[in-house]
């Protein structure tokens, strides 16, 4: 596995111009996963001990933070994150924390799963972020609120133990729980703040909610599916043809670079588990001027299978959903389009229902990972 690049201490005082210009971050090897963190997938801050100077809400905003040198209000500085007060000690003879002082913030998962990799993100934080970060995680089914969360009897495993962190940086962790967890816990010791946190892992659906939607769309994110591989991330990820509901803005689709030569763009995909399709579609909303000109999607059963196309090259409109039945279901474990010669889509959904293989196997998976 690549080494984990680790950042500690202060970062220099912000002296004018790219606020990102001397920003430390590194290319953590877990990021090719989905962040469960996402907004989108209905992951939420449900509680925080303090925001004294910034809401914790901040911490799950898709952009990346942003600064602003003049802008201030009635309590000080408003950073783009979730900042606590200065923690103070006891007494005049004691004014420093102590070392289990804490601030902490519980969080959502907007789809529970196993979680790979953590970035604790401390981006224009330079002498106000944290000494140190520790993440804890649960699962707990259903809906609990924070006192359900933090009553005694809730059993916390450790992912990430307290560790120095770096102001200013992309605080990245491994993880190597193999547990499907729903909520987070995260601390910082003993105070300040944190702009942004990402939760980089692989979507572990219920299968019993699976069997009761009967069908549903198999290569959903939320649904357990997952964008593998893909030929070309200039623009943006792959997996934003899987996420929840239609695109808003052109950034929240799949888009590639301009091709020079013969070839084409593509997307591969495993589905939620063994699937019987039996229809389709491909958006290319907000994509008007750079919408892929034409789709084929092909799908295999089984990482040995065969490719089989099941819809052949046809040709793509700007800005549209496009619908297609297919003549009769196919079964898959994997899929993948194709679409000519370059440009994008903004969603690709297959829509069936789990095969008696597909749910036996994905229950087993349910039941090895604590579920």
């Amino acid at each position: 596995m690549t080494a984990i690049v680790n950042f500690t201490g202060d970062a220099n005082p912000y002296g004018g111009g790219d606020p990102y210009a001397d920003y430390r971050t590194a290319d953590f090897p877990f990021t090719q996963y989905a962040d469960l963190a996402d907004r989108r997938l209905g992951a939420g801050v449900i509680a925080a001990n303090d925001e004294f100077f910034a809401q914790r809400e901040n911490l799950l905003l898709p952009e990346r933070a942003e600064f602003d040198p003049e802008h201030f209000g009635h309590k000080g500085k408003i950073m783009d994150g979730w900042e606590t007060r200065r923690r103070r000690g006891a007494s005049a003879e004691h004014p420093w924390p102590t070392a289990d002082d804490h601030d902490w913030a519980l969080v959502r998962l907007g789809a529970p799963g196993v979680i790979r990799g953590i970035v604790v993100d401390t981006a224009h934080f330079r002498g106000n972020y944290p000494q140190a970060v520790s993440v804890e995680a649960t699962s707990v089914p259903g809906s609990p609120s924070p006192e359900d969360l933090l009553a005694d009897d809730v059993k916390w495993t450790t992912l990430v133990p307290r560790t120095p962190v770096g102001g200013h940086a992309a605080n990245g962790f491994a993880v190597s729980v193999e547990q499907r967890f729903t909520h987070l816990r995260v601390k910082q010791h003993p105070d300040g703040g944190i702009a942004r946190l990402r939760v980089y892992g692989e979507v572990v659906p219920d299968p019993e909610w699976l069997a009761v939607l009967g069908t549903f769309d198999v290569v959903a994110l939320e649904n357990g599916g997952q964008a593998e591989d893909a030929s070309n991330l200039f623009y943006s990820p792959a997996t934003n043809t899987i996420q929840p509901g239609r695109a808003r803005v052109m950034h929240e689709c799949w888009e590639t670079r301009r091709r020079r030569d013969q070839g084409n763009d593509w997307i591969r995909y495993r589905l939620a588990a063994q699937s019987e399709i039996r229809s389709l579609e491909i958006d290319t909303a907000y994509l008007k001027g750079n919408a892929a000109g034409w789709a084929t999607v092909s799908v295999k059963d089984g990482d040995e299978g065969d490719w089989r196309e099941i819809l052949p090259r046809t040709r793509l409109q700007p800005d549209t959903n496009h619908r297609f039945v297919l003549p009769a279901p196919v079964v898959a474990t994997h899929a993948r389009i194709d679409i000519y010669p370059d440009g994008g889509i903004s969603r690709l959904r297959l829509h069936g229902s789990l095969t008696e293989e597909g749910r036996t196997r994905l229950g087993a998976r349910y039941q090895e990972l604590g579920a």
